[in-house]
């Protein structure tokens, strides 16, 4: 009997380059990026950097190592940070914001709606005792979409908010905007509007538009050049970088087609919340669905190839430019029709 091809939507990290943008890899202009600048690489950044409204950006490898450059850059050991609960900084990056950059986290409760906190907690948290015994809070880390809270996005008036509230209380402001493109097609705003009053952000390339590897982090020209100087510490200067860079050139091109994303995951939720799951309903591609037992959830459902992943005590279904709005009709069908085991929603 032949098996089912699986249905993956485990993450929208996942995609694989079409033949457009593999062509672009191959036919890319390339240089030593360490000691000429690659200009390729050149060209990109500076792309991301007039969208995301810096004066400059920097390719790295992967969002961690952007989000831990600007750790690294902004704190000293021993300062203390601010993060929403839950934010990739503090769950996902394996503790580097600790070990590598030095900085005691401080989680902030989501005290404004999913993924959010106030400004007055902001407040509350920056700490402005600066005696030699007390820890000294220096940086607010925001992200947006809140991946943990099912790609929560945080609107323009909200952060303007919270990076006034930073600034108040003479905080830096680091965004992971690793999920930036989504909240920026979601509002129907330019990336830039969500960067305003921020000292550094960062953005994948890989996640949702299709690059195979690589994100910006971006922020001032003399920020970049620190940055640079970390990205080399940690081993992340590359050669011919333009061969990377392609992908990501033509990935920021196709920032307007996550608004399919966006519908195939309210598709999705809503087939689900008919069919009996709780659903936290979707603002951009992520779907969160709490069930009774994770672990046997996601094991039933890879049994009837649909590919999800654990987040925060729920299931996660990412959508992507991988599936199609057939592909998430497939997987209400193959949900509907199977009989799921002790412990998982029932149809109906």
């Amino acid at each position: 009997m032949t098996k089912t091809a699986s249905i993956d939507l485990r993450s929208d990290t996942v995609t694989r380059p079409d033949k457009r943008m593999a062509a672009a890899m191959a036919e890319a202009e390339v240089g030593d990026d360490v000691l000429d600048h690659d200009p390729t690489m050149r060209a990109l950044e500076e792309k991301a950097a007039q969208l995301l409204g810096t004066a400059a950006a920097l390719w790295v490898p992967s969002g961690t190592m952007g989000n831990l450059i600007a750790l690294s850059v902004h704190l000293r050991r021993g300062d203390r940070f601010l993060a929403p609960r839950g934010a990739h900084v503090l769950h996902h990056e394996l503790g580097s914001a600790a070990w590598l950059a030095g900085g005691m986290p401080e989680p902030l409760e989501w005290d404004a709606g999913p993924g959010r906190p106030t400004a007055d907690s902001v407040r509350a948290h920056a700490n402005g005792d600066r005696r030699y015994d007390a820890l000294h809070t220096t940086l607010l880390c925001l992200e947006n979409t809140h991946n943990a809270a099912g790609g929560a996005v945080i609107p323009p008036h909200e952060h303007a908010q919270l990076a006034a509230a930073a600034r108040d209380r003479g905080l830096r402001v680091h965004l992971d905007g690793a999920r930036i493109w989504n909240a920026a097609t979601a509002l129907e705003l330019p990336p830039a509007a969500l960067t305003v009053g921020v000292d550094t952000v960062q953005a994948c390339l890989s996640k949702g538009l299709g690059a195979p590897v690589g994100s910006v982090v971006a922020g001032t020209s003399d920020f970049v050049a620190e940055a640079r100087r970390v990205r080399k510490m940690l081993g992340g200067g590359v050669r011919q970088g333009g061969v990377l860079a392609a992908a990501g050139l033509l990935a920021l091109d196709r920032v307007s087609a996550l608004a399919a994303d966006h519908r195939h995951a309210k598709l999705l939720a809503d087939g689900l919340t008919e069919l009996g799951w709780d659903i936290t309903p979707p603002q951009t591609n992520i779907v969160l669905a709490a069930v009774p037992d994770v672990r046997l959830t996601l094991d039933w459902l890879q049994e009837i190839g649909v590919l999800a992943v654990p987040m925060d005590g729920n299931v996660r279904f990412v959508t992507h430019r991988d599936v199609a709005e057939r592909d998430v009709k497939d997987v209400l069908r193959r949900i509907s029709r199977t009989t799921p085991a002790a412990g998982i929603p029932q149809a109906g």
